[in-house]
């Protein structure tokens, strides 16, 4: 299992600065995806939304990016912009090919260097490394400087990344395939969906690995060092074969999975956004592929802390 990039004509490249402790997530549909997004965090920052609505005049994106540095990681959009219009990829203008590329940013100023943000270069750079190989997890990519468990602050917290995973359905269905891929910065904890456990998330004190509850805190009146400063990003791809309309609803849908794996999730200090992807031709109901996209997104987002290493001062799960 390769994770999102298990959908064919879906490519993932990552570029993460170690020293500044942030980066960005290049995923490349060059032929084109129908597209559908889903904002349910109160503090999200984007470029280019727009395109995901399905009553934008465009049918198809060729890019997402993901990337850390709070707004001013938009920038590395423009890098995979232009890393796609060198290959020739975009909408027809006819006088240019305009790559189409949503963009999605979290916050990691307080982890490592504030200074340090994703840049165009970046933003090329992910472009030019995405591949079709095994999504590689853990802090890397947008998920480099990306914290779970915040409702005690950073010092309480714990160390998150990226994480992938895919469902592929089977009778009627067989070879239809969801994958997920997810960064996640969520102020909450991380649950294991089948148990409800708490994987990861804020701790009791900064020394220890006992988990506080964030939910259970927050329903008695504990909110020091709660900021809008979090943001779980996920992009859902099928080889399916959906309209906006459709794209939009699997969106939708895979928010389900981040209600599963995060608590409390979509707060006024979260930005999380759902983005969903189109690119084949086999068939099957949007239903069918919901219930598939939230089984995906929330492995995704369990992996996404589980393959995650101690970076910044900030504990992880990986040895």
């Amino acid at each position: 299992m390769k994770g999102l990039t298990d959908i064919a004509g879906i490519l993932v490249g990552h570029a993460s600065d170690y020293d500044g402790l942030t980066g960005c997530t290049a995923i490349l549909c060059e032929s084109g995806a129908a597209a559908g997004g889903d904002i349910r965090g109160s503090a999200t920052g984007t470029e280019e939304w727009d395109l995901l609505h399905p009553h934008h005049v465009t049918e198809r994106i060729h890019a997402v990016v993901l990337a850390g540095g709070s707004a001013f990681g938009l920038e590395a959009a423009s890098g995979v912009r232009r890393y796609l219009e060198h290959k020739g990829v975009g909408f027809e203008t006819g006088a240019a090919r305009v790559p189409l590329v949503p963009c999605a940013i979290l916050y990691d100023l307080n982890v490592g260097k504030s200074s340090a943000r994703p840049t165009r270069e970046m933003g090329e750079a992910a472009a030019s490394a995405a591949t079709e190989e095994a999504v590689v997890e853990g802090a890397v990519g947008a998920g480099t400087g990306a914290t779970v468990g915040k409702l005690f602050g950073l010092g309480r917290a714990m160390k998150s990344g990226v994480g992938s995973w895919t469902v592929e359905l089977s009778g009627a269905y067989a070879g239809v395939k969801v994958a997920a891929l997810a960064a996640v910065n969520a102020v909450g904890d991380i649950l294991d969906p089948a148990t409800r456990a708490i994987v990861a998330g804020a701790r009791i004190a900064p020394n220890a690995m006992e988990f506080a509850n964030s939910a259970r805190a927050m329903k008695s009146g504990v909110q020091s060092g709660f900021s809008r400063a979090n943001t779980t990003l996920v992009v859902v791809a099928t080889n399916a074969r959906l309209n906006k309309v459709e794209a939009t609803k699997l969106s939708q849908l895979a928010q389900l999975g981040v209600a599963r794996a995060i608590n409390p999730v979509n707060t006024m200090s979260d930005g999380d956004v759902t983005i969903a992807l189109s690119v084949g031709n086999a068939t099957a109901p949007v239903d069918a592929l919901g219930v598939a996209a939230a089984e995906a997104t929330a492995e995704a987002i369990v992996r996404a802390v589980r393959e995650a290493r101690t970076l910044g001062g900030v504990p992880g799960l990986k040895a």
